[in-house]
């Protein structure tokens, strides 16, 4: 029999395998007592981060935002490594105003003093969701007292998101009972406008969870989330820099583009030791790729998305050989994963100048789709997303997200439709007059005169694709009703399963990525802890460190 130095393969190249890789690398001693690979299905690193640019400006079409700066391992790489400033133009998004321009449908300002309570009804809600303190003897606790009898948050079962906030809605307007039209709406009654006000909040949150509806959003998991605290900001340099950082210490070859994996053979029962015999390399786990080729491993760490995940334990595509244990599909199957892109458009001329220096944060309020009232030539596909706005102050780039059935339609359009949709919708919701920026208190201008809906045109379109990309098919994870932050733990769980508590597991199989931290789903900060986390387990299993 003869030893062998242990093989590590890392699947993908993303956040998480880079900071697995980055980890097991620069251990003490540890470049001399592993083989260590990482393998890549694409053409670059980064995963579900890609800095880009669109028009000479720099943008973000996957992971945007640092989501708190005190305590995130992200802002710490970025800060030490000095890519938090830029000459060159970013999607900083400081065009983001406390005061957004409200407009609905038709072309009518919404004026604030009708906005802020609707806006503050949905703050409130969320943050008792989200257990967050609030004010339990004012207005809000009577809202609460209808929504779940005493107010407390506990033993809702299955309820989700979405019911508890349109309860909060159906109660807000209970206690309000003010059915008076609003002056100046044309065809907007006050009801519909509240109701279409607190839609926009809810696509917003929808964007934030990449749920496709939040009625399928898990009501108890949202107390269990993490938020750092402290200012969340974008990268100057680009998101991507921080992974070109991780990536910076691995030595040429380490890292192998092009090798997307069809299947991983590994073995249900615990192998007796990496070895040899008679010439045949005999490690456990046997990686199959596309291009025909096979690469073995005494240790795998899968950090392939949730999504590939989803469609790995389907029949079809058999991606684990044998398959996975009934208790890592079941968990894989209840989590939910959703579909989140970007839509950057370039304004264009006559009056560019004009148009990009007084362009706002426009919020933008439709009517609901059963409504006659709907402008016909606004497109179903842009009636789910909720603003658009600048990627910077003055720029002539601006931005809208979208999310779920919205998000995957907008991929299969062509770049003509999208910019027709776009100015059709921008060029109906903008009034005919340019007097529609009022200040919160309702009284004069707040960011000078916009021009009329007619001038404001597109002419450059970038949109990203995350759904239909094979590599990922969507962009990030949340906790759907009926599964909860259990199975992200369960999926994080090495394989084989241990069932002799006297041996040493072999962790044949290993999982990483977002999906698999259960107070930081959804994050690349929380993919980076996943990272960290399965690689001081295989640190720990040859006795290297202490985790």
């Amino acid at each position: 029999m003869v030893t062998k130095k242990p093989r590590i393969v890392i699947i993908g190249a993303g956040m998480a395998g880079l900071t697995a890789a980055n980890k097991l690398y620069t251990s003490s001693c540890s470049k001399q007592l592993f083989e260590l690979s990482v393998v890549e299905g694409g053409t670059r690193i980064g995963g579900r981060i890609n800095s880009s640019e669109f028009c000479g400006d720099r943008i973000e079409q996957g992971a945007t935002w640092i989501h708190g700066i005190e305590g995130s391992p992200v802002y710490k790489i970025a800060q030490e490594t000095n890519l938090l400033n830029s000459h060159q133009p970013w999607e900083c998004m400081d065009g983001i105003s406390e005061d957004p321009v409200t407009v609905a449908e038709g072309g009518h300002p919404v004026n604030p003093s009708l906005v802020e309570p609707i806006s503050s009804l949905f703050k409130n809600l969320m943050d008792f969701i989200q257990g967050k303190p609030i004010d339990a003897d004012g207005f809000s606790g009577e809202i609460l007292k209808h929504c779940c009898g005493s107010g407390g948050g506990g033993g809702h079962g299955n309820l989700s998101v979405g019911t508890f906030l349109r309860r909060g809605l159906e109660a807000y307007w209970a206690l309000v009972k003010d059915e008076k039209g609003v002056k100046g709406m044309g065809n907007w009654s006050r009801k519909a406008l509240e109701e279409a006000i607190f839609s926009m909040h809810e696509s917003i949150q929808r964007t934030f969870t990449s749920a496709d509806d939040l009625c399928t959003l898990d009501y108890n998991a949202e107390k269990e989330y993490i938020m750092f605290p402290g200012e969340e900001i974008t990268i100057a340099r680009g998101y991507s820099s921080v992974i070109e950082s991780l990536a910076s210490v691995l030595p040429v070859g380490m890292i192998q583009l092009g090798r997307k994996v069809e299947k991983i053979e590994w073995q249900a029962c615990e192998p007796d030791g990496i070895h040899m015999e008679n010439g045949h390399d005999n490690r456990p786990v046997k990686l199959h790729f596309c291009d025909g080729s096979i690469m073995t491993a005494d240790h795998v760490i899968v950090t392939v998305s949730l999504g590939v995940l989803k469609k790995g334990i389907s029949q079809d595509s058999g991606m684990f050989n044998p398959p996975l244990p009934s208790v890592k599909t079941g968990a894989i199957s209840r989590l939910g994963y959703g579909v989140v892109n970007k839509v950057f458009l370039q304004l264009s001329p006559p009056n560019v100048r004009e148009i990009s220096s007084n362009f706002p944060f426009l919020q933008m309020v439709f009517h609901q789709p059963d409504s006659e009232s709907k402008h016909p030539k606004i497109p179903q596909w842009i009636r789910k997303t909720s603003f658009l706005c600048p990627i910077y102050s003055n720029s002539r780039v601006v931005l809208s997200w979208f999310t779920g059935q919205e998000a995957l339609e907008l991929e299969s359009l062509t770049e003509e439709e999208i910019i027709t949709g776009f100015s059709t919708t921008v060029s109906n919701l903008l009034p005919s007059k340019p007097q529609w920026n009022l200040k919160p208190n309702g009284t004069g201008i707040n960011h000078g005169e916009i021009p009329q809906g007619k001038e404001v045109k597109f002419e450059k379109v970038l949109r990203t694709q995350w759904g239909t990309n094979p590599l990922f098919l969507g962009s990030y994870s949340y906790v759907a009703v009926g599964s909860s932050i259990d199975d992200m733990d369960t999926l994080a769980e090495p394989l084989p399963q241990n069932s002799n508590l006297d041996s040493t597991p072999s962790l044949q199989i290993l999982f990483a990525g977002e999906a698999t931290h259960k107070t930081h789903y959804s994050t690349t900060h929380g993919a980076y802890f996943s990272g960290l986390r399965e690689a001081n387990r295989l640190l720990k299993h040859y006795n290297y460190i202490g985790v």
